[in-house]
């Protein structure tokens, strides 16, 4: 396990897609191989390039808040690692972010995902985190996906990302606030405990 600090340097000073990154880069992850949950989401926004701090924005806000979880809790590494499916912020396409570069999943995950030995529980945060780690056992929609998450346990739990942008998706959702909000904190207060 001692790999995953020597990992973490590695991946800090990636400069593979340097090109193509708006901002520059800045990859912006969190882990330790004591971490319970594991947070998989899409990529930094502006935001959290600027302040190295992965989910320090209104997005965040609601996922500690759908967590029940203190920021204490959620930035401690040793019980939580934050690893997105892209590293740096991707920059703006026509209706928000682009998606996550391609290059920190094919490079980086499957060299992380083992020296992780603790993870009980894997959040696995909008459409992108859903196709990579589940794949053909997703359904058709990222809805259907989050209304079938007992069909993911132990192991994963998906959700619709908590941007401020899903007002409408949760509103037309009252079953999220009602049923998976209570079985995901129950899920993590689990993981977190066991």
């Amino acid at each position: 396990m001692s790999d995953l600090p020597a990992l973490l340097r590695d991946i800090r000073a990636c400069r593979l897609c340097e090109a193509q990154l708006p901002l520059g880069p800045n990859p912006v992850l969190r882990a330790s191989a004591s971490a319970r949950i594991l947070v998989i989401g899409q990529a930094p926004g502006t935001k959290v390039h600027e302040s190295g701090i992965p989910w320090n924005d209104a997005s965040g806000i609601r996922l500690r808040s759908w967590l029940e979880m203190s920021r204490d809790i959620f930035y401690d590494e040793s019980r939580v690692a934050i690893v997105p499916m892209g590293f740096c912020y991707p920059g703006r396409g026509k209706s928000g972010d682009l998606p996550p570069r391609p290059e920190c999943a094919t490079t980086w995950h499957q060299r992380i995902w083992p020296l992780l030995p603790n993870i009980r529980l894997t959040l696995l945060i909008g459409h992108y985190a859903q196709l990579h780690k589940l794949g053909d056992r997703r359904r058709k929609t990222l809805t259907d996906t989050v209304a079938d998450f007992r069909d993911y346990a132990p192991e994963y739990f998906p959700l619709p990302h908590p941007s401020p942008r899903n007002q409408l998706w949760l509103k037309k959702n009252p079953w999220f606030d009602s049923d998976v909000i209570p079985a995901l904190r129950a899920r993590v207060r689990k993981a977190l405990n066991d």
